[in-house]
């Protein structure tokens, strides 16, 4: 990966940093404000989804700046790296279940209230997304896999020059 592939990739996680922590800090605030009057247990459950999603996106970017960092000095096919992986499996596996939970509290919205205050179709499209965000989960978890073969075979080649190296 070149120097400057990473050094884009850091611009953009700090941006969506930036942008997550405004989210977190300013706009959670606004709507929990903008839901004043709805049901507590609807508008609580909707923002603190809204405050842990946002965490879950915080926790992956951290974690690629570090495996970013591990690129660039060439320590990433180590077994250092898996801690992070598997935090970021972690966490977009949190998104997915945080995402299912903003289907059930639009469910739940339904039928506390009178008329359909969510469209029925949209609860089904937001089921869909937690769906898709798991299978995200699941390829980062194919990925792992790739990267304790990589690692595996890492290994084997250095144990085999320094085998070569002896013999010279």
């Amino acid at each position: 990966m070149g120097r400057l592939a990473i050094l884009a990739l850091r611009i953009v996680l700090v941006v969506a940093l930036a942008g997550s922590l405004v989210v977190q800090c300013v706009m959670a605030p606004l709507i929990w404000r903008d839901m004043e009057g709805t049901a507590d247990g609807i508008r609580v459950p909707f923002v603190v989804i809204v405050v842990l999603g946002v965490g879950t996106m915080q926790v992956t970017a951290v974690c690629i700046w570090r495996l970013l960092t591990m690129v660039r000095r060439g320590t990433v096919f180590s077994h250092a790296a898996f801690r992070y992986v598997d935090v970021v499996i972690g966490a977009i596996a949190a998104a997915s279940v945080l995402t299912f939970g903003v289907a059930v509290v639009a469910a739940y919205s339904n039928r506390t209230t009178p008329g359909d205050e969510i469209a029925p179709g949209l609860v089904a499209i937001i089921c869909g997304l937690a769906l898709v965000v798991a299978g995200v989960a699941l390829i980062v978890l194919v990925l792992r896999v790739l990267l304790a073969q990589a690692v595996a075979l890492d290994s084997e080649a250095k144990h085999l020059q320094s085998e070569l190296d002896e013999v010279i």
